[in-house]
């Protein structure tokens, strides 16, 4: 991918010093210091918070696990287990984390602004509440549509192999331990949100001047094969699941490709040239 791109003449970038001068490696080093400093803090305060509504957590995140459990016609209550004393404690520290991570996601995602605004242009700066709203709404939407429709696929694919077994009355039953379930779903949930950043990722890159929406659109077809990939590692081992993630990501990607394309830096007239270029090249026949 092309780095070139074209800036206003009358306009500089801005180089995150005081007084307009520019910061050294180390001044760097201690504002990303700094701004991982603010975040952590936000993030503790934010399991704090989560900690005092762990029930409420714990009932929203096993809901798809009761529907499957039902739908599934498994013998008695689905139930979650724990086999130590301290068990039940660390599941619910690891769920108030879970909670944690999406009240504090727009601090966080203000301080990562924060750490790069200095390098964009004034005009770009003025994106902060954008950023930091879209950013959140698709971090969180991820993390929901990962309950919402990726949790009941799941849960019912692997509670469906329970039951009986062959004919001679072998039965496989589903005993589900409280911190493997929470670390599951903690899995996924963060596997969806930080996907659904995706559109946010590619424009940030667009205003850096790394690509533009030319790029997105000539490596579209390899990102299929790299978003099927990434679902692959990302989630369970089930084509299903598997679809749930790698289908939004290429919808994601073709959205990204339009709010490059409306605030996204704007290619050269060479790169649009060799663009097309290229593109008549593809739709030759071959030579003989």
């Amino acid at each position: 991918m092309t780095t070139e791109h074209a800036s206003p003449a009358d306009e500089e970038p801005g180089d995150g010093g005081e007084g307009g001068k520019p910061m050294t490696f180390w001044e760097h080093l201690d504002e990303l210091r700094k701004r991982l400093i603010w975040s952590v803090l936000a993030f503790f305060a934010g399991c704090f918070a989560g900690w005092g509504v762990h029930e409420e957590l714990l009932s929203i995140l096993t809901k798809p696990f009761i529907h499957a459990w039902t739908e599934q016609h498994l013998p008695g209550s689905p139930n979650l287990n724990f086999s130590a004393p301290g068990a039940a404690f660390t599941g619910y520290f690891r769920l108030s984390m879970i909670g944690g991570a999406a009240m504090a996601a727009p601090f966080i995602f203000y301080q990562v602004w924060s750490f790069i605004a200095p390098g964009l242009y004034s005009k770009e700066k003025r994106y902060v509440i954008p950023f930091v709203t879209l950013s959140t709404i698709l971090f969180i939407g991820g993390g929901y549509f990962g309950w919402r429709v990726a949790f009941p696929i799941s849960f019912n694919y692997f509670l469906g192999l329970s039951g009986k077994v062959g004919t001679e009355g072998l039965m496989i039953t589903p005993t589900i331990m409280m911190g493997e379930y929470i670390d599951f779903c903690s899995q996924m949930l963060l596997g969806f949100g930080l996907v659904f950043e995706l559109p946010m990722l590619l424009l940030f890159l667009s205003i850096a001047g790394i690509i533009n929406y030319l790029d997105l659109i000539k490596y579209g077809r390899y990102f299929v094969l790299v978003a099927f990939v990434i679902a692959a590692i990302l989630t369970p081992p089930d084509v299903p699941d598997q679809l749930a993630m790698a289908i939004p990501m290429c919808l994601l990607y073709v959205v990204s490709i339009g709010l490059v394309f409306l605030f996204g830096r704007k290619p050269t007239v060479e790169q649009k040239k060799a663009f097309w270029d290229a593109r008549k090249k593809d739709k030759l026949p071959a030579a003989e």
